[in-house]
């Protein structure tokens, strides 16, 4: 399987609901690393993945609609304890939706799959792995 990678960040706020969260039951601001990594078991006709431009440029809109956010206020998220795992996954699925209507490009038809990753500090991630 081949893979590339690209990588982004935002920066958010957020309270969690549960006393497993401890303190984090406060509002409180995360940043995280964003890495996006686009796997396919061929590569196409130009030998790449995908085209890494318009990976980090999808990559990018979708962070930036979650960047300097308070989810707690975002309609999407309401309700919803939104840890690093599920982020992984929300940003994973809206990405792959773009992907799915043709933003990465005909070169993108032959993705496999696609796994979102959270890095919140230098000793810590989540991930979200999802086919295409």
């Amino acid at each position: 399987m081949f893979s590339i990678t690209v990588r982004d960040h935002i920066m958010i706020a957020h309270s969690f609901r549960g006393e497993v969260f401890g303190p984090a039951q406060r509002l409180h601001g995360a940043t995280f690393l964003v890495d996006a990594t686009f796997r396919r078991e061929q590569l196409d006709d130009d030998n790449i993945v995908v085209d890494i431009g318009l990976a980090t440029q999808e990559l990018g809109a979708v962070v930036s609609e979650l960047n300097y956010r308070n989810l707690d206020n975002e309609p999407d998220f309401a309700g919803v304890n939104t840890s690093t795992e599920y982020l992984a996954k929300a940003v994973a699925d809206r990405l792959a939706e773009r992907i799915h209507k043709g933003a990465l490009g005909e070169g993108a038809k032959g993705l496999a799959g696609l796994t979102v990753t959270l890095h919140e500090s230098h000793v810590a991630w989540a991930s979200y792995e999802r086919g295409l």
